[in-house]
């Protein structure tokens, strides 16, 4: 059953000019973000996705970004696609909610990045 589900799309080009800031990206996004975005040609577009991706699961989860914050979500890329990863005690409140799988897809085109977020109880 879906307990939850999220979208966010940011523009990329926006995504470049805020990354310019070190004090930005470190405040917004993981260690695990920032070495994979920035191993790529156009890090600004792995930024952008990683960005829609936390507020995605933000709308999903109906906690909002004051409640959930940057720091405790992640995106995690696999062989099997982008995974959203969540620091402990937010798994606890997926887990009393009944949230026993996260679902995330991304995507960029031209100057947008988009996130879709399905949480499944």
């Amino acid at each position: 059953m879906i307990a939850g589900i999220g979208t966010d799309i940011c523009r990329i080009s926006r995504m470049k000019r805020a990354i310019k800031s070190e004090h930005f990206v470190r405040r917004i996004f993981s260690e695990e973000e920032i070495e994979y975005a920035r191993s790529k040609g156009l890090p600004e577009q792995h930024f952008a996705s990683a960005y829609a991706a936390k507020e995605a699961l933000a709308k999903a989860s109906r906690l909002g970004m004051a409640g959930l914050g940057f720091s405790t979500s992640w995106v995690r890329r696999t062989e099997d696609g982008p995974v959203i990863m969540v620091v402990e005690s937010l798994q606890k409140k997926f887990d009393e909610l009944g949230v026993i799988k996260r679902w995330l897809s991304l995507t960029h085109e031209g100057d947008y990045a988009l996130a879709f977020v399905i949480l499944e109880s």
